[in-house]
């Protein structure tokens, strides 16, 4: 097993620098001088170049046939979790173009981008973006606590919905991390926080809490890249990134992502939002961000 991580670690460095930065950072303990150096590099090579190079003269991303808010929200989610610095000025120029020029529709509100829409899995992504960019949005914050239902979590189909969606839930709980993140912590987001969360580690990340049934076969399925979509290894990075300690909850998550490793010790892509083009991710091939993001997840709850 050892071997096979060496080996899948190796992978990885030989990749794009949005790779080989995280893999510097959370897998190799890197000097922080060698991984600013390699961050730095993303915006000026491969993925993150390319996805900053594409962004419109109004602030928007566009696409064939989708209408700009999709692929805007898509390759900016796709940004953050290729952790381009924020302070990079080719970042900060692409940053205050989207806050500027960019408009939801008028049926969805017609706000600025960071300040949401009316879906609380939609503003959950524009909360964490919002908060990881530096534009934190308080009101949209207040928003997203406001709409937590009575069982912890979040969905967008409430009213007339009472019962939580993993969905839903998992994007507004990356939300109101990265708002802590930004303005630091506060009581009524803890909170929050701490009741979605418990959302789903009552649920083992993937079960009924009924009957204990797998919820849905997606959810153990590896997502590149997620729109919405919930997955256990999304959820897991969430715990993660948060700081939360292991929890023996987690154990069968973690065991159902343990699982899907192949021999050669890299985990593929079971399945894509439909933008996998974004990270240049194909359904069925070794992926290097799912590799990535098992093997972080695998480190922090002490396996190797």
């Amino acid at each position: 097993m050892m071997m096979q991580r060496m080996d899948a670690i190796a992978w990885l460095l030989d990749s794009d620098p949005a790779i080989r930065w995280q893999v510097l950072r959370d897998l190799t303990d890197a000097e922080p001088a060698v991984v600013a150096a390699e961050r730095a590099r993303t915006v000026r090579e491969g993925v993150g170049a390319m996805l900053v190079g594409r962004q419109g003269g109004d602030g928007a991303w566009h696409q064939d046939a989708e209408p700009a808010w999709v692929p805007t929200l898509c390759t900016m989610r796709a940004l953050r979790v290729i952790g381009v610095d924020p302070a990079d000025p080719t970042v900060g120029v692409a940053i205050e173009r989207l806050a500027s020029g960019f408009r939801w529709h008028e049926s969805l509100g017609g706000k600025p981008f960071f300040d949401g829409e009316t879906e609380p899995c939609i503003n959950g992504g524009a909360l964490a973006l919002g908060g990881y960019f530096g534009r934190p949005s308080a009101e949209l914050a207040r928003r997203l606590v406001g709409e937590q239902l009575a069982d912890g979590g979040w969905n967008c189909k409430a009213p007339p919905s009472t019962r939580s969606s993993f969905h839903s839930t998992i994007c507004v709980l990356e939300g109101l991390f990265e708002h802590e993140r930004a303005i630091g912590a506060t009581a009524e987001i803890s909170d929050a926080r701490q009741r979605g969360e418990a959302y789903l580690l009552d649920r083992g990340l993937f079960r009924r809490r009924s009957t204990g049934d797998v919820a849905h076969p997606s959810f153990l399925a590896l997502h590149v890249p997620t729109r919405y979509q919930y997955d256990v290894l999304r959820a897991l990075e969430y715990f993660r990134a948060a700081g939360a300690a292991p929890d023996e909850r987690m154990t069968d998550a973690v065991r159902a992502v343990v699982g899907k490793r192949s021999a050669d010790g890299r985990w593929s892509v079971d399945a894509s939002a439909g933008d996998g083009d974004v990270l240049g991710e194909v359904v069925g091939e070794p992926s290097p961000w799912i590799t990535l993001r098992a093997l972080r997840v695998l480190r922090w709850f002490g396996l190797r």
